[in-house]
């Protein structure tokens, strides 16, 4: 396998089922490519940049295909199945999330993705302003999500605290009785359907927000 950044990435990715964030050493990631860490470091200098490569092929794989609204497409089933994309993506690996959040990822990919989602909402009537704020908000809220939905996979704990009976054996049912409903209710909670309804949520509000300004 010829070494290049791309091949670093994809190995330090794959060991995150075993490893999580918080193992993830150069040293590991030289051993599952068969090579001295030294030779990391002719292709990423650091951790942090090893973060930007990671973070750079999940996004990458995330967009692959995708192409402007087709005639008809509202802005805003295309801005939801575009996050969508990138939350597959980064739940493909234990702690994808939280590897994608707060990297620089310097792609072509990148700035091709944010062309067509400006270009999108400008076709909406955004200004690009605006449309840079809406595209902002939808990616913050993607990272966030899943940075949440992974945590409750409980893979950072000896013993997942997020278990149905041990959130019920946590909170005094007497005092909180709503809290402890609605924190029980958390653990059955299908992550799909809660996804989509924050995105419409959100952009039910950016929604309200410009009618407000039009006004």
């Amino acid at each position: 396998m010829k070494l290049d950044t791309q091949a670093i990435a994809q190995a330090a990715l794959d060991l995150l089922d075993d490893n999580g964030l918080d193992g993830l050493t150069m040293r590991k990631v030289a051993s599952a490519l068969d090579v001295q860490a030294p030779a990391l470091y002719w292709h990423v200098k650091n951790k942090r940049e090893l973060l930007d490569a990671m973070a750079r092929t999940v996004f990458v794989a995330a967009v692959d295909g995708v192409e402007a609204p087709r005639h008809g497409v509202d802005w805003q089933d295309w801005m939801v199945e575009l996050a969508g994309r990138l939350r597959t993506s980064m739940l493909r690996y234990r702690d994808g999330a939280k590897v994608f959040a707060g990297t620089y990822i310097n792609d072509e990919a990148m700035w091709r993705t944010v062309e067509l989602a400006l270009r999108t909402l400008e076709d909406a009537d955004f200004s690009v302003a605006d449309g840079g704020r809406v595209f902002a908000i939808m990616l913050h809220y993607t990272v966030g999500f899943v940075i949440e939905e992974q945590a409750r996979t409980g893979a950072d704990y000896d013993t997942n605290p997020y278990r149905r009976e041990r959130l019920a054996d946590g909170i005094d049912t007497a005092r909180y009785p709503r809290t402890a409903h609605l924190v029980v209710d958390l653990t059955e909670v299908d992550y799909d359907t809660e996804f989509a309804l924050g995105l419409r949520v959100i952009l039910a509000g950016i929604r309200a927000v410009r009618t407000e300004q039009e006004r």
